[in-house]
């Protein structure tokens, strides 16, 4: 999209009189300008609408308008919820309900019957509310006073969880090879995540690829090794790993963007042609807003590149990340997630450093280039999407990252070190009761509440697993939410 803007649409009626309406509109043009000034995308105004008709157009209108992201709406009056029908139910871009007022206090010498009728937000408010709610809409409603920090933070939050539907609803995944052999978790009916999602997940065969490298020129792998070099110290010596490399980049990037794919997916088990598992090349594409998956997952892969978007500058702390083993000393309880070779440098606490060393695992090819370095401090969340046979299950779990208590000088990849909530034994029996995967988008820079929005937006099943949350009380949660899902 060229631009990404979200509409800000105001209820009202005709019975207050010209007059009273024009103060609505000019309010709410003044109060689009001034949101928009902290918030991360424009709110344009659109209508104060009066009438069924004019709210079934605008709603038809933002459905078939590539730009807009999402509505975002404020009954300043009383507007009677029935004329709020026809267009809500034929909404199709994420829905916010802003509850606010224009004044942020009563003015006590001036509160009068004029006044009243012309600032009644808490009549109107929960009208529109009510109709939503009786509809079964899915919406984010957050309250507060328009000028309030606190509201224009979470509206921008909210936004930018819609950019990121917005995304998977138009979001391609390369596949290069399948799934790795036997595992269950990363399998998923790729049908229903395009049903549900959005998600366009093909394949490509690894040999495509091999073609394409061969394609690379020796001035364009020279090129991207000094834009590593400006970002990442070198600690190897074998700079043609660094080269080959390079030259994996830009054959997958080029093969991406021609295919308009934002996310993409490899297998260790699946290297037909190739000298080396694509490790630094993987990391930096990352880094630049691409979403992968190790093992064939596509699943995660979509998520990392929605994530990502979803971050700060469109582009944030978000990453690729699997769960490896634990650290269970007495008064130390701790998670160590890294990969083989693939984590985005976003989560980097110093400057990556690029080193090559052997591999271990997988068809016995070259020593991979990799970036190495450790996460940085800092509260977080891990992200896994699975498919439970007829629903998507989108599981959430708060962490707090730690600088990783020892230097783990033989461990060539980079890791993160973390604390799971509610502590780290009930933490891993709520994961594994909910069916979550050992492969996670780990986020510094995306909140649960965003993705629990993201959940409503997209119409797939949410699990949150916090400090609060107990694995007996997490089984009753997931029993009832069984049978809701299966009356669906």
């Amino acid at each position: 999209m060229k631009r990404r803007e979200f509409w800000f649409i105001v209820g009202s009626q005709f019975l207050y009189g010209n007059e009273v309406l024009n103060t609505v509109e000019a309010r709410a043009r003044e109060m689009a300008e001034k949101l928009s000034e902290s918030l991360p995308y424009p709110l344009i105004y659109k209508v104060t609408a009066k009438t069924s008709a004019e709210i079934s157009e605008t709603v038809k209108n933002a459905n078939f308008d590539d730009n807009c992201c999402g509505i975002i709406t404020w009954c300043h009056t009383f507007s009677p919820s029935k004329m709020w029908i026809n267009g809500l139910a034929s909404l199709q871009k994420p829905y916010c309900h802003l509850a606010t007022q224009y004044n942020k206090e009563i003015p006590n010498e001036e509160i009068d019957m004029d006044f009243m009728n012309l600032n009644q937000a808490a009549h109107g408010d929960r009208e529109h509310g009510f109709i939503a709610a009786r509809l079964r809409i899915p919406r984010k409603v957050i309250a507060g006073h328009w000028q309030d920090k606190s509201v224009s933070d979470r509206l921008s939050s909210w936004m930018r969880t819609a950019v990121g539907a917005s995304i998977s609803r138009n979001l391609k995944v390369m596949r290069f090879g399948d799934n790795m052999r036997e595992v269950a978790v990363t399998e998923g009916d790729k049908v229903e995540a395009q049903a549900k999602l959005g998600w366009q997940v093909n394949t490509w065969a690894v040999g495509d690829l091999v073609k394409e490298m061969e394609l690379v020129s020796e001035s364009e792998i020279d090129s991207l090794v000094s834009t590593y070099l400006e970002s990442y110290d070198l600690a190897t010596d074998n700079i043609g790993a660094v080269r080959y490399q390079a030259r994996e980049e830009i054959a997958i990037k080029r093969m991406l963007d021609r295919e308009s794919c934002l996310a993409f997916s490899n297998t260790f088990q699946d290297l037909y042609g190739m000298k080396q598992l694509p490790g630094l090349a993987s990391q930096h594409l990352m880094s630049l807003g691409y979403g992968y998956g190790g093992e064939g997952d596509w699943k995660v892969a979509a998520m990392t590149a929605i994530m990502k978007a979803m971050g700060e500058n469109g582009n944030g702390a978000s990453a690729f990340m699997e769960d490896y083993t634990y650290h269970l000393a007495d008064g130390e309880r701790y998670s160590l997630g890294a990969h083989m070779l693939e984590v985005c440098p976003s989560l980097a606490s110093d400057r990556p450093r690029i080193e090559t060393h052997h591999l271990g695992i997988g068809m016995n090819k070259e020593d991979p280039a990799r970036l190495v370095f450790e996460g940085k401090a800092g509260d977080a969340i891990v992200v896994s999407l699975v498919d439970m046979g007829g629903r998507l299950r989108l599981i959430v779990q708060d962490i707090v990252c730690v600088k990783p208590i020892m230097p783990m000088p033989n461990l060539p990849v980079a890791r993160v070190m973390w604390e799971a909530m509610p502590d780290l034994e009930r933490g891993v029996e709520c994961w594994i009761i909910a069916g979550g995967a050992h492969h996670t988008v780990l986020s510094y820079d995306v909140s649960a509440e965003q993705m629990r929005d993201f959940a409503s937006i997209m119409g797939i099943e949410f699990v949150h697993i916090t400090k609060a949350t107990t694995p007996e009380k997490l089984e009753d949660e997931l029993f009832i939410k069984d049978l809701a899902w299966k009356l669906r």
